[in-house]
């Protein structure tokens, strides 16, 4: 539960699914996938959102994405790019296309419930620094409430984003940990400060960073399981 006064009496117990970094298939098999989907159908959240690094392969994108346009929340699913997806651009756009998954690349939508709207922004490449002139988040009323979708939860330090809340992968929670005592790959310039979970910005916003769905590299976890992150909102 994310409970902050911000949040509109409209919003109150709206419930968000995040996932990231499936990179399908590694050790995130098929059937892992149709498990995913399951779970995903059965919390009847009300909106998806995709964080990034779907696939191995672009072979794999129109299956990937058939699947996950399969769980038809109510308000949809939105998705950015991750690194990955530097590789095979065009061709995960056209799939994003072709199954109604929204690509958020530095544009903000909002999400209406009567006369309520909360807004919601994602960052088309989070890791060029330059892109951080462009601030999809501050073109909306300072006093609503906004979700930021991003690749690494590091462009929410280095952007001083005016979002409350923000929702990022790209580290794998480190994907192997002893024990959450030490983690030798971090993916993020600030250590463990972002690798996981929910943690705080300097401009004040919270930045969850999911473990992910998938392995990269190497077809191993340890002490860092794979996580789907469900997040219900709550008026405080």
């Amino acid at each position: 539960t994310y409970a902050d006064e911000a949040v509109p009496c409209g919003f109150d117990e709206y419930k968000i699914a995040f996932i990231s970094d499936l990179h399908y298939p590694s050790l995130f098999t098929h059937k892992r996938l149709e498990k995913l989907v399951r779970r995903l159908k059965s919390e009847n959240a009300d909106i998806l959102l995709l964080g990034g690094d779907y696939v191995t392969s672009d072979d794999y994108l129109n299956e990937l994405f058939d699947s996950l346009a399969a769980v038809k929340p109510v308000d949809g699913v939105f998705a950015v790019l991750g690194n990955h997806e530097r590789r095979y651009k065009e061709n995960a756009l056209q799939a994003m296309e072709d199954f109604d998954i929204v690509l958020l690349a530095d544009s903000v939508v909002a999400i209406e419930r009567a006369s309520d709207s909360i807004y919601l922004a994602g960052i088309y490449d989070s890791f060029v620094y330059d892109s951080l002139v462009v601030q999809p988040t501050e073109s909306v009323n300072g006093e609503a409430f906004v979700m930021l979708l991003c690749h690494t939860p590091d462009y929410a330090e280095r952007s001083s984003t005016t979002a409350d809340i923000v929702f990022s992968g790209l580290t794998h929670g480190g994907q192997v940990s002893l024990f959450g005592l030490y983690t030798p790959v971090k993916n993020t310039q600030y250590g463990k400060r972002f690798l996981r979970g929910m943690n705080k910005a300097s401009s004040g916003a919270s930045v969850i960073t999911t473990n992910g769905v998938g392995t990269s590299r190497r077809k191993v976890r340890f002490c860092v399981p794979s996580e789907i992150v469900f997040v219900t909102l709550k008026k405080e």
